[in-house]
């Protein structure tokens, strides 16, 4: 059973919640930017949040070329799925999405790329067009003053961290429910080395 209006790389799972596989990729570019999108809640317009570049892992799609094709429709950006680093990271993501929560299961990529290059959103898809806002550079140290969400809430100190280089260990965050860990509390922080505190 498909994710209805969700899109296509979506399905139910046995309690009826919406899931899909995702790939997302964290993009810097030679001066240490890093690439990334806002989006509002369609439901809520009030309300915002940055992300990373990124989506569904289409059928027969390996998570590294999932990377890549998003990064592509979603700024036109054009990175060989084998230049991807990683993963770097993986989450299981619960979140609102079009009137109701939905779960997605998501690995990271690093990418850098060339400075110069055009970014375009003609790529994007209908669903996309619904509640994606831009795309754009950020230097990670202007990420701690922004007011509205950052997804996932430890992505500013992984920035900070992956912009010097990634020393082969794979972050698993676990369980996260829109910033707020499935506990209740906090999201844990990451300390110096990258590592989550618990």
């Amino acid at each position: 059973m498909t994710g209805s209006n969700l899109g296509p790389d979506w399905y139910r799972l046995p309690d009826g919640t919406a899931f899909r596989r995702a790939a997302r990729v964290v993009v810097f570019d030679p001066a240490g930017r890093v690439l990334l999108a806002r989006g509002h809640d369609a439901d809520q317009p009030e309300r915002s949040w940055y992300f990373t570049i990124g989506g569904g892992i289409e059928p027969g799609e390996s998570p590294r070329e999932a990377a890549a094709r998003e990064l592509t429709e979603e700024s036109g950006l054009v990175v060989d799925p084998a230049m991807l680093v990683g993963p770097v990271l993986t989450r299981e993501a619960e979140f609102d999405f079009f009137a109701e929560t939905v779960r997605q299961d998501e690995v990271f990529f690093l990418a850098h790329v060339d400075t110069g290059l055009t970014i375009t959103t003609h790529g994007w898809t209908a669903v996309e067009r619904g509640f994606m806002d831009e795309v754009a550079w950020w230097d990670p140290e202007d990420l701690a003053g922004v007011t509205v969400e950052i997804f996932p809430a430890e992505l500013p100190d992984l920035l900070r961290r992956w912009r010097a280089g990634w020393d082969g260990t794979v972050l698993a965050l676990g369980l996260q429910h829109e910033g707020v860990a499935i506990d209740g509390s906090s999201t844990p922080p990451v300390d110096g080395d990258g590592q989550v505190r618990r």
